[in-house]
């Protein structure tokens, strides 16, 4: 099992992979659907929000060792548009987990030259979460190394109406010809304009759907699901699905 460690590492020191992985065929953008919180702490007689709390714990764990293997874009699947249905205990705990992250977390990612970027509605989060996620997109704006992605009150299928609209009040206005809407059109009027699609997906605790998650950008992406809760992922199974996606065949279609 790789060894944890603490950002001021280098490459060389901190990884010790056991399966071989190919530095050269690292996937370059890496989305997680981060799932098993409330189950994890049931099977342990604990309220749900100490699932979330732990599963915090490995966000960082994860973000390190992503970081050092040289993941370009790390995209985490942190609060859905669906999640409001949660009890309200919760979904609050849900909405300071952000601040309490950033708070502690912000000095390292900074010093290991990561980009916070956040996908998603975030406009009617909580104040102090919009504060959180704005004071750390900016302090690390000029960073060149992993981007940190997370996906914040988000869901795949708002998202994609949201981008008809825009491109349809283009339209409306002149500015754009229906006959100039293509693919690469609507895909830069998504939240995720800019970023590389994912070459990967991890889903944990067992589940096998999307659950509205990046629908268009996963389209050619490579599946890879574990029974693990979130809360019991670590480096080890990380570098297992890597593994795992360097030892298949990406065809996009063709032979």
């Amino acid at each position: 099992m790789p060894i944890k460690f603490p950002f001021t590492k280098s490459k060389k020191e901190s990884i010790q992979p056991t399966l071989g992985l190919d530095y050269k065929q690292i996937p370059k953008h890496v989305a997680i659907i981060m799932d098993g919180n409330g189950r994890w702490a049931k099977n342990r007689g604990m309220p749900r929000i100490a699932g979330h709390k732990e599963g915090m714990s490995v966000v960082k764990k994860i973000v390190r060792y992503a970081s050092d293997l040289g993941v370009s874009v790390l995209t985490l699947y942190a609060f859905s548009t669906e999640n409001w249905k949660r009890p309200k205990n919760e979904v609050d705990f849900l909405m300071k987990l952000p601040v309490d992250f950033l708070s502690t977390y912000l000095p390292e990612l900074i010093e290991k030259n990561v980009r916070v970027q956040t996908i998603g509605e975030t406009s009617i989060l909580p104040a102090h979460t919009q504060k959180a996620i704005s004071e750390a997109v900016e302090r690390t704006s000029n960073n060149t190394g992993l981007i940190l992605n997370f996906a914040l009150n988000y869901g795949s299928r708002y998202e994609m109406v949201d981008a008809v609209k825009e491109i349809a009040g283009k339209v409306k206005e002149g500015k754009l010809l229906p006959e100039d809407i293509n693919e690469e059109m609507f895909t830069s009027h998504l939240y995720t304009s800019g970023l590389l699609e994912p070459d990967l997906l991890i889903r944990t605790s067992g589940e096998q759907r999307l659950s509205n998650f990046l629908l268009w950008q996963l389209a050619y992406a490579e599946f890879w699901f574990t029974e693990v809760y979130w809360p019991d992922f670590d480096e080890a199974l990380f570098e297992k699905a890597l593994y795992d996606y360097q030892n298949r065949k990406r065809r996009y279609g063709g032979i």
